[in-house]
């Protein structure tokens, strides 16, 4: 009877066990196949590029290949609508960006909804820009640029990558910040602007650091502050405006995993802790992303989602003192 005991609860155990993977989405081990991690933007470029270089670091430390798939359009928008419709078991991730809190400030309509359609996962990246002026222009730090500003009302342009970019919105935040009246020049792309920046169009920028840097170094365009939060390795010596005088001004533009929402969490662990060893990998850091002018930046999942909400109500204000109609 004892041996009868012990096999039967043995049993009841294993039942036990299968259910509560089962309940969870485990029922196999995960991964149980190929990972396909979207990428919302076209080949070749910058977003592309840092997607690629966390998937192959990452199939390694998953045991199985990871996939990635552009699916481009309406700036981030075809990606995310792909990845908040596919089954929540962790073979579907998405890499997303700081354009995921300002789509719905500019976009009359989203087919998911950017905060409820997605499970975090991790932060992985942090993308740097900074307000710099041509060489001839009369001001060496953020306070004369201002004032230069409001001396000249409607006079001095800022080039951002296109209307509704979060450098565009970097210097509407300016405007708003230090009172100033300073004219939007929209381009398609960074390397328009750092042409314009060249020929003498653009009097300034808040533009992504790499394409600026030969050009800062030539001493072509002089760097005033750095647009975000925090300083960057690359320009270790270049204050953040915040720093510069125009306290409380920063503008982070960060890339972060999600999954679709009802993840297990068990999956987006697994992936959370991933992602966090490969981003805080030194070498990694080194040699994939300082020269693409990003640096790693990992996170819990509950930090990327106080990040998202966050940038979405700085970019609803933002928008509102604007007034950037909807698209």
């Amino acid at each position: 009877m004892a041996l009868i005991g012990a096999r039967a609860f043995a049993l009841v155990l294993a039942a036990g066990a299968m259910a509560a993977a089962a309940d969870l989405g485990l029922a196999q081990p995960y991964p149980s196949r190929p990972i396909r991690f979207i990428s919302p933007q076209p080949p070749a470029g910058t977003f592309d590029y840092v997607t690629r270089a966390f998937a192959e670091r990452l199939s390694a430390g998953m045991g199985q290949p990871v996939i990635v798939e552009n699916r481009a359009g309406a700036a981030l928008v075809v990606g995310l609508d792909h990845t908040a419709r596919q089954a929540p078991d962790g073979h579907t991730i998405v890499m997303s960006a700081s354009t995921h809190a300002i789509m719905p400030n500019v976009m009359a309509k989203l087919p998911f909804d950017p905060v409820k359609s997605f499970d975090p996962v991790s932060l992985v990246a942090v993308s740097f820009f900074a307000l710099a002026v041509r060489a001839d222009a009369p001001m060496g730090n953020v306070q004369e640029y201002i004032a230069y500003a409001k001396a000249n009302p409607g006079k001095v342009t800022f080039g951002s990558s296109g209307i509704g970019s979060p450098l565009h919105f970097a210097g509407e935040l300016m405007k708003s910040m230090a009172g100033i009246d300073i004219l939007h020049v929209p381009y398609k792309g960074a390397n328009p602007v750092v042409q314009a920046m060249l020929s003498g169009e653009l009097f300034s920028t808040f533009g992504p650091v790499t394409p600026m840097l030969p050009h800062i170094r030539s001493g072509k365009f002089r760097v005033l502050g750095m647009v975000g939060s925090t300083r960057t390795q690359i320009l270790p010596d270049l204050p953040t405006i915040s720093e510069s005088g125009l306290k409380g001004f920063a503008l982070d533009s960060w890339f972060g995993v999600f999954a679709p929402a009802g993840t297990p969490l068990p999956v987006v662990n697994r992936l959370n802790a991933e992602f966090n060893r490969i981003a805080r990998d030194p070498q990694f850091v080194r040699e994939k992303l300082l020269p693409a002018g990003i640096e790693g930046a990992g996170s819990t999942p509950e930090h990327l989602m106080d990040v998202l909400k966050a940038d979405i109500a700085k970019y609803a204000k933002i928008v509102k003192e604007a007034k950037i109609p909807p698209q």
